[in-house]
């Protein structure tokens, strides 16, 4: 029994000992390599500051491409999400709240109250790697939406929409086009055709934000009610029309001749048709084979059906247009009403939303320059930029809902609804900047612009839209 005791003991002091010995070994192996180093050359004096001062050390290693980009992340995450849950316990939507965290992150807060702040946390050269990892975030965010498009309920409800669809992307086109023709001279960037500007003008105030509706009506209780039921119908059939043209703004704007713009127009015309009639049917069949049900979500159907979303965004980059149009249709092909795509959206959209859209928002408040407006007469277009997109999507919208028989209340509810802009507009203007149709004025101005049709749409639709109709399904 002792000696079982002891063996223990035993074997603890043998390893003991080999540990001792490790330690001599090695301690004479680094004494005599340090004597041959000496007598080679003196150490390199960036070298000798590191090793006499850690802390410079541990600061170089913060500014490596990755340690920047990962601080970036989590203040960014960090803000975006006080900032959200401030606007939710105000009753507005969560996007606000991103992107007024992303403003105060960039020139307009940040970088005017606390320079060297701003300078250490977003330098010059990590702007590229940021830029490209929120294309990301926002690549998967337009797959999810593609996939969450109804397009059984777009086909049923879109006789009885036409009209105010119609309406609401019409008059607020063209008086963004006739708002131009009083910006191009002084506000266009330099070089760029009044073709082009002009049609993105119009665009921009003719989006509605189908994601952020959705979700506002979803909040609200009203996402199946009549009143919801229109409105998401028109939301789409404007977000549909949103990418379709500025599809064609950026081919024009990109290939310059017509003749170039048409063909990048008809190589968009056989990518959609290849999607359409040959991906969604593959894709249908092979996903209704491999998962029929959410346990049955495997590895590879989830890798197929990223990869396709991942090769339309290719091919579309590749043609001339913005990736985001490729990722929106890849959704759109993805089967309906399956375990699978709910399960996929779900997983997708947590973690797009959550860690890689605020990147976006911070990249969009890093652009916005609020500085710029520094005379009257910017904040005189401003206004003006404002005035012409309440006017175009809000009265136009209320307008033809009234015309079609709804009663004056409902029509009201509607334009408000449809005037929401909110995270398609910072997408589109986004696309416009990086193309060079804008300049940073111009997006500045009209980041407020979205910034404020969207805060106005919560308090109008509890004032128009009593508790009574909350909740309703459709008639």
């Amino acid at each position: 029994m002792n000696g079982e005791l002891k063996h223990p003991d035993s074997r603890f002091a043998v390893y003991a000992l080999g540990l001792l010995l490790f330690a001599a070994a090695l301690w004479l192996i680094l004494s005599l390599g340090a004597v041959d180093q000496a007598s080679l050359s003196s150490p390199a004096s960036g070298t000798a500051a590191t090793a006499s001062n850690p802390s410079a050390g541990l600061f170089q290693n913060l500014r490596s491409p990755l340690a920047v980009l990962l601080l970036q992340i989590l203040a960014i995450i960090a803000l975006t999400r006080c900032c959200a849950k401030i606007m939710r316990l105000l009753r507005q939507p969560e996007v606000i709240g991103e992107v007024i965290g992303g403003i105060l992150l960039g020139p307009s807060v940040l970088g005017l109250f606390w320079p060297d702040a701003a300078a250490l946390l977003f330098p010059p050269t990590s702007l590229a790697n940021l830029g490209l990892l929120s294309q990301i975030g926002l690549i998967l965010f337009m797959f999810v939406i593609g996939m969450e498009l109804d397009t059984e309920v777009l086909s049923k409800k879109a006789r009885s929409a036409v009209i105010i669809s119609h309406a609401s992307i019409i008059l607020p086109f063209l008086l963004g086009s006739l708002l131009s023709l009083a910006l191009y001279q002084n506000y266009a960037p330099a070089g760029i055709a009044f073709t082009p500007f002009c049609l993105f003008m119009g665009i921009a105030m003719s989006i509605t934000a189908f994601p952020v509706l959705a979700r506002m009506l979803h909040e609200r209780g009203l996402s199946r009610s009549p009143l919801g039921t229109v409105v998401l119908t028109c939301a789409a059939v404007d977000d549909l029309t949103a990418w379709c043209g500025l599809a064609v703004v950026a081919a024009v704007s990109q290939q310059g001749a017509i003749t170039n713009a048409l063909m990048t127009a008809g190589l968009c015309g056989l990518h959609i048709a290849l999607m359409l009639l040959v991906i969604r049917p593959l894709l249908s069949r092979w996903i209704s084979g491999r998962a029929g049900n959410a346990k049955l979500c495997g590895k590879g159907v989830v890798a197929a059906t990223l990869g396709t979303a991942f090769f339309s965004a290719l091919l579309t980059e590749a043609i001339g247009i913005h990736a985001l149009f490729g990722a929106f249709l890849a959704g759109v092909v993805v089967p309906k009403n399956t375990a699978f795509r709910e399960a996929l959206a779900v997983r997708i959209e947590s973690f797009s939303t959550i860690v890689l859209l605020p990147l976006f928002f911070a990249l969009s408040g890093l652009r916005t320059q609020i500085g710029l407006l520094d005379d009257s007469d910017s904040w005189l277009v401003c206004g003006a930029i404002i005035l012409v997109a309440i006017s175009g999507k809000f009265l136009g919208s209320a307008a033809a809902a009234r015309w079609s028989g709804s009663t004056w209340r409902e029509s009201l509810a509607i334009g408000a609804l449809m005037n929401t802009r909110g995270l398609v507009e910072l997408v589109a203007l986004n696309i416009g900047y990086d193309l060079g149709i804008i300049t940073p004025t111009i997006f500045t101005m009209m980041v407020m612009m979205a910034l404020l049709t969207t805060l106005m749409t919560g308090p109008l639709l509890g004032i128009l839209v009593p508790d009574s109709q909350k909740n309703a399904g459709p008639a």
